[in-house]
C-alpha cells in the first residue's frame, strides 16, 4: 500500500494578512502538518516589516522541519552604529521551503529580467531543492514569477523548464565524490514546481507551462512540459480563486498559485485543494496529496489515444 505526502504552497505577503495585520505565527499555524512547505514573499530587513528576519522566527515557530532559503532579491540594508562600526544587513525578498526530511541540496537559479523605470520590480528565482525522503529523493522548485508582464512570465518558464529538466547534466548543490563529504549528489528525473506564478489559466504563460490543449484531445502530457494538479483531479483550470484583490476589499479574485508536476508523477497525485479560510495574506494556500512508497493511483483517466474516431 502506497502512503502520501502533502505538499503546500503559500504566498504569505510578507505576513501582512486580509485585516492589515502583519502576523507570522498565523502564516506557520496555517501550513503546520504538512509534509513540504514552499512559502513566497519571505523577507528580510525590507520595507514595510523592516526589523524582520522572517525565515528565522518562521524555522523558530516550525522547530520540527528543516528548512533553506533562496531570496533572489538581495540588496542593502546595513546600519552604522554611532561608534561607527557597521552592522551588516542584507534586505531580501524570496521563497522559503520547509521539509520533514533532511533537504540534502538547495540551489537558487536567477530567472531572466528585464530593467523597468516605471514600476517596482525585485529579480525572480527558483528554489530547488533535493528532499532525502525514505522512499526516495523528491525534487522540488519553489517559484514566484514576475507579476507585470506576461511576456517575462514567459521567459521565466521556458528558462526554469530548460534548467529544471537539464539537472541529469548538471546535478545538485555537489556532484563527483560529494559522498565523501556527507553530501548528497542524487538528482531525481522527476520533480515538484509550486508557487505563485501570477498567471490566468488559458493565459500564455500557462500554455508554456503545461502545453497547449490540441484542438480534439485536449491536454496531452509531454516530456518538456509541466501538468497542472488541479486538472488532475479533476477541476476546471478556469475554476478556483487562490488571490484576492484588496482594491476589491477581497471580493473578487482569481486562480494564480499553482502546483505542477512532470508526466511521471501525474499518477500519484491523489488529491489537490485550496485552503479557502486562511486569512494571514491576499492569497491562499493551495495543496497537493502525492502518493509515494508504492505504485500510486491516477484519480481520472482521460481518452487513449487509439480512438478510432480521430480525425485522420
Amino acid at each position: 500500500m502506497s502512503a502520501s505526502i502533502r505538499l503546500v504552497s503559500y504566498n504569505i505577503q510578507y505576513s501582512r494578512g486580509k485585516d492589515g495585520e502583519y502576523d507570522l505565527e498565523r502564516i506557520a499555524d496555517t501550513v503546520r502538518g504538512a509534509d513540504i512547505i514552499g512559502l513566497q514573499e519571505v523577507t528580510r530587513y525590507l520595507r514595510p516589516n523592516t526589523e524582520q528576519d522572517q525565515p528565522a522566527e518562521l524555522a523558530a515557530l516550525l522547530d520540527d522541519y528543516y528548512w533553506v532559503y533562496g531570496p533572489p532579491a538581495d540588496v542593502d540594508a546595513s546600519i552604522r552604529n554611532s561608534d561607527g562600526t557597521i552592522i551588516n544587513r542584507r534586505a531580501q525578498f524570496g521563497n522559503m521551503l520547509l521539509s520533514r526530511w533532511p533537504i540534502t541540496s538547495m540551489r537558487i537559479e536567477l530567472f531572466p529580467r528585464l530593467r523597468t523605470f516605471d514600476t517596482v520590480a525585485l529579480q525572480r528565482g527558483a528554489l530547488e531543492a533535493v528532499i532525502e525522503h525514505p522512499d526516495g529523493p523528491i525534487r522540488v522548485y519553489v517559484v514566484h514569477l514576475d507579476h507585470l508582464l506576461e511576456r517575462h512570465r514567459v521567459a521565466e518558464i521556458e528558462h526554469l523548464l530548460a534548467f529544471a529538466s537539464d539537472a541529469a547534466r548538471h546535478g545538485a548543490a555537489a556532484t563527483g565524490r560529494s559522498r565523501l563529504l556527507g553530501m548528497s549528489s542524487e538528482v531525481p528525473n522527476d520533480y515538484v514546481v509550486m508557487g505563485d506564478c501570477n498567471m490566468l489559466p488559458e493565459s500564455p504563460a500557462y500554455f508554456a507551462m503545461t502545453g497547449e490543449p490540441d484542438y480534439y484531445y485536449g491536454p496531452i502530457m509531454t516530456s518538456d512540459r509541466m501538468v497542472d494538479t488541479w486538472r488532475l483531479t479533476g477541476r476546471d483550470i478556469t475554476n478556483g480563486v487562490t488571490w484576492w484583490d484588496e482594491q476589491t476589499e477581497f471580493t473578487e479574485g482569481t486562480r494564480l498559485d499553482y502546483v505542477f508536476v512532470t508526466p511521471g508523477l501525474a499518477e500519484r497525485v491523489v488529491a489537490a485543494g485550496i485552503d479557502e479560510e486562511a486569512p494571514g495574506s491576499d492569497h491562499q494556500p493551495v495543496w497537493i496529496d502525492l502518493a509515494v512508497g508504492g505504485d500510486g493511483e491516477r484519480p481520472a483517466q482521460r481518452q487513449p489515444l487509439d480512438d478510432p474516431n480521430r480525425p485522420g
